[in-house]
């Protein structure tokens, strides 16, 4: 994803958190999922970020106030948007 494709996509979701904090760390939590790291997990997710461990990743994603819902619809019309064709199908598999 190129740099100004993610800023428009934390654009879109920001308004979804509540705090400053969890907004950045949002950003920086997918920049690392479109990164080309081999692997992607809290550690690394974290490491990419410069964070010296994943505490912050996993407070984002068990603890943090923020709209799920709407972070996932927001996400999803973007997609659409960008990528979507006339009679297109998107399926999303976690397997890899």
């Amino acid at each position: 994803m190129v740099m100004g494709q993610l800023d428009r996509v934390h654009d879109r979701i920001a308004g979804r958190f509540r705090r400053s904090e969890p907004r950045g760390r949002a950003r920086e939590y997918v920049s690392g999922l479109v990164a080309g790291l081999e692997r992607k997990n809290g550690w690394t997710l974290a490491e990419q970020s410069g964070e010296v461990s994943p505490d912050g990743m996993q407070r984002l994603l068990r603890w943090a106030d923020w709209d799920i819902d709407g972070v996932r619809d927001d996400v999803r019309d973007y997609v659409v948007e960008h990528l979507g064709e006339p009679g297109g199908v998107l399926i999303v598999d976690d397997t890899g």
